[in-house]
């Protein structure tokens, strides 16, 4: 039997790190992804232009990205539990200014503290998952931990929504605050130091490390990859609830429910193609993603005035595509770089991906127009558009990671089941 349709089975602690990981995403996803619903809000109650709504949440990106490459050099040289509580106590720091905001320029300024702090999480984590589970696992770990998308609609996005029509769009952030700060004593009594990679380190300084980590061809193919991914996943969603507000004509009261509706389809998604994304091709199951994310895409952004419950069902039909591709890409990328230079590799790749998406969002904050607060969103189709000829191009600059990562499928399987027995103390 091939090595891609083994499946081997968690011990209780991989089942452990899984649920810490996937708790702390959800704290990271949910704080960003609870500005695209609270975009309409924001928009009416600030009087913003789309434009600048995609400077505010491009202004997250952008500091994210930043702090990445700034981090990536040392990223391998400390624990990597001692890093993600480091960066996870700044980012429950940089949220809660995001709650004592009260004006524009407050809230900017808040995304951005919380973004150079927020935006290393996922890439520590990445580090943290490829230190300890191989690639035969690595489909159902990220189809769990990235259950912290769907979570983040199905409980953190209704709630905040709640919340903020209650006392106004500054709650939810104070939510997930609050939560965050639970998750960060969690972590701190129940992971293990992660350590085993500190032996393998050859770079005297932080910067030749980086740069070493970025000069490798193998490694500039994955994050051109990823950062083609995220331009294509960031373009529609900051305005996603403006646009069904204003053009699909749903309600407020509504958005709650689409929202939950549309992440717990994702729950229900991600692990099935998790298991599935380790049993066959993870490049076949992103490849048929993709094509099925165009089609709904374009179908979606050239949508007017819709019935609520047909827009539910398009919502679903859309994150299946999404949802589908994230998994597989996100394993076979994880699969490039060696284990002394996973942490740096995992960080630049998270910088790109989050610059990418704070291009993306400041490129659709000028594709999209809206002439009054109350008017229908202009040229969304043109962003649907868009995303396809970015998706065509994914598909391509996948299929070259998917190579790379079958090349290290045996020697990725050795390495892990060594630093999984160190983890334990075995």
């Amino acid at each position: 039997m091939k090595p891609e349709q083994t499946v081997i089975p968690f011990t209780g602690y991989q089942k452990m790190v899984i649920f810490l990981l996937a708790v702390t995403q959800f704290t990271v996803i949910l704080d960003f992804m609870v500005m695209s619903p609270l975009g309409d809000i924001l928009m009416k109650s600030l009087t913003l232009t789309p434009a600048a709504f995609g400077v505010a949440v491009s202004a997250y990106a952008f500091s994210a990205g930043i702090s990445g490459l700034l981090t990536a050099g040392f990223a391998d040289r400390f624990d990597r539990k001692k890093l993600l509580l480091f960066f996870y106590i700044g980012f429950i720091v940089g949220t809660i200014f995001c709650g004592l905001a009260h004006t524009y320029v407050e809230l900017v300024a808040a995304r951005i503290i919380t973004g150079l702090f927020g935006g290393v999480i996922g890439s520590i984590s990445m580090a943290i998952i490829t230190d300890i589970f191989n690639l035969q696992q690595r489909g159902r770990v990220m189809g769990f931990v990235q259950m912290g998308f769907g979570a983040s609609q199905v409980l953190g996005v209704p709630i905040g929504l709640y919340l903020a029509n209650i006392w106004d769009w500054e709650a939810p952030f104070l939510m997930v605050a609050g939560l965050a700060f639970l998750i960060a004593i969690l972590i701190l009594m129940q992971l293990k130091p992660l350590t085993a990679h500190l032996a393998f380190q050859r770079d005297k300084s932080a910067f030749m490390h980086l740069w070493h980590t970025f000069a490798k061809k193998k490694h500039r193919i994955g994050f051109t990859s990823t950062a083609l991914l995220s331009i294509g996943g960031f373009m529609m969603m900051p305005f996603g609830s403006a646009f069904a507000v204003n053009n699909l004509n749903v309600t407020n009261a509504q958005l709650p429910m689409l929202f939950m509706i549309s992440g717990l389809s994702s729950l229900l998604i991600m692990p099935l193609i998790g298991r599935l994304s380790d049993s066959v091709s993870k490049f076949k199951i992103f490849m048929f993603a993709s094509i099925w994310m165009m089609i709904m895409c374009v179908v979606y952004t050239n949508l007017s005035g819709t019935t609520f419950w047909l827009v539910v069902v398009l919502n679903i039909l859309m994150m299946m595509g999404v949802m589908s591709r994230m998994i597989p890409s996100s394993a076979l990328t994880s699969a490039i770089p060696d284990l002394e230079d996973r942490g740096a590799f995992m960080s630049i790749n998270a910088s790109l991906q989050q610059i990418a998406g704070g291009i993306a969002a400041a490129v659709a904050g000028k594709i999209v127009i809206q002439q009054t607060k109350f008017s229908p969103l202009e040229n969304y189709d043109i962003v649907g558009y868009v995303i396809v000829v970015i998706s065509i191009l994914s598909i391509f600059l996948m299929y070259r990671v998917s190579k790379l990562a079958a090349g290290k499928g045996s020697q990725a399987l050795t390495d892990v089941k060594e630093e999984v027995a160190l983890s334990e103390g075995l």
